[in-house]
């Protein structure tokens, strides 16, 4: 008699539980992530050429307004300005004005900017102290210029926000948080020191830091209005002080600036 072939018996195949969901690979995951911001991140620092047109015209503004520095005015043309402010504010970002940031500070007028680099007379190699970071707007022009760049942020928030901001746009000065009225002493002696906030008085500790030929720019009055001076190192002693026009900043906060 022949037997008859048992069929093999078929294992049960486990069913999805749709309430438990699947296990993702996290490095899957950061990867795409990762991916996506990239994009993102093109799409938002995109150069394109109406954003350079509207940035020739702004310097041609400035250099109408007086800045005939060329060095200065072709840093200016090089820094894409529309990548401090978000896309809703492109038409902003290519006027001759100040545009605000948050934390009650603005990005600086393109002129002011200029103006205060021009009277720094800077060169490739400089060794520049900036006092208020705040975009990194006056930063990048400085390093376009060739300069090393230490730059102190006195608000934490944005302190940052533009630490980590600027090198995803290419730009790396020496970052620090703290109170810019004391300078940087650590790096010192600077071949410049531009402040750009208000201060009261001149403070003496940033006087101080300068190599001697160095020079300091600083806006000095009250908290509305402020005359721009510019006080050259002479000597161990001596100080040349120059004068020049009326400008608004926001209050330079600190130990030899204004107090909270």
């Amino acid at each position: 008699m022949l037997l008859g072939l048992m069929p093999a018996r078929q294992q049960k195949q486990p069913q999805p539980n749709p309430s438990s969901p699947e296990k993702v690979n996290p490095v899957f995951c950061k990867s795409i992530c990762k991916f996506i911001v990239s994009i993102y991140l093109r799409q938002l620092m995109e150069d394109s050429y109406r954003h350079r047109g509207l940035r020739k015209r702004l310097v041609q503004t400035v250099k109408d307004k007086g800045i005939n520095d060329e060095a200065v005015l072709a840093a200016l043309m090089k820094v894409p300005r529309h990548f401090f402010f978000d896309n809703a504010f492109l038409e902003h970002a290519y006027q001759d004005k100040a545009f605000p940031i948050g934390q009650g500070q603005t990005i600086s007028q393109p002129y002011t900017v200029a103006f205060q680099t021009m009277l720094l007379k800077v060169k490739p190699g400089s060794k520049i102290l900036e006092i208020g970071t705040g975009s990194g707007y006056q930063a990048c022009i400085l390093l376009e210029l060739g300069a090393k760049v230490f730059t102190i942020e006195y608000n934490k928030v944005l302190y940052e926000q533009t630490r980590k901001f600027l090198p995803e746009i290419g730009y790396r000065p020496v970052f620090k948080y703290g109170d810019g009225s004391l300078g940087w002493p650590l790096h010192a002696p600077y071949d410049g020191i531009v402040v750009t906030a208000g201060a009261p008085v001149v403070p003496q500790t940033l006087k101080e830091q300068l190599t001697i030929g160095g020079m300091l720019v600083i806006p000095i009055g009250n908290t509305e209005r402020q005359r721009m001076v510019k006080i050259t190192r002479l000597d161990e002693t001596e100080f040349k002080t120059e004068a020049f026009d009326h400008f608004a900043f926001v209050p330079l906060l600190g130990k030899e600036g204004w107090r909270k």
